[in-house]
């Protein structure tokens, strides 16, 4: 009914994180230093880990945004949610969302979660090469 909308709203949160963290990494680099430029260089940035995650729940959100329309349950109308017209609904609503779209959200960062240490390891292997050859 409405649980694309837990994982929107962990986008929304992300989406501002991920401009902070950019915008605190680019204060951070200093173009004349050579040493901070390689050790960026070898290392993915925070905040494009964030942007991995961040496409992930909204493309995931939209997609599920428009099954629930094409199954009829998201209208074009006030109160928008099909659920939101009958109390009953309502309640079976927020059950939903607590409990499919929470373990959706949480899914979805534990897989990015697992992406952002698989990227740091091989990171961390590619620029053991580079000092060892």
């Amino acid at each position: 009914m409405a649980c694309f909308l837990v994982p929107t709203g962990e986008a929304i949160v992300t989406t501002v994180l991920t401009k902070a963290f950019k915008a605190k990494e680019k204060a951070e680099i200093e173009p004349s230093n050579e040493e901070i430029s390689e050790k960026v260089s070898s290392k993915i940035p925070f905040s494009k880990k964030l942007t991995w995650l961040n496409n992930m729940l909204w493309g995931g959100s939209a997609l599920l945004a428009f099954e629930h329309v094409w199954h009829g349950e998201v209208v074009p109308w006030f109160p928008f949610l099909t659920a939101m017209e009958d109390p009953n609904e309502a309640t079976a609503m927020l059950h939903e969302m607590s409990t499919v779209g929470v373990s959706m959200a949480v899914l979805v960062t534990v897989v990015w979660g697992i992406m952002a240490l698989a990227s740091d390891i091989i990171m961390k292997g590619e620029s053991f090469k580079k000092i060892k050859q």
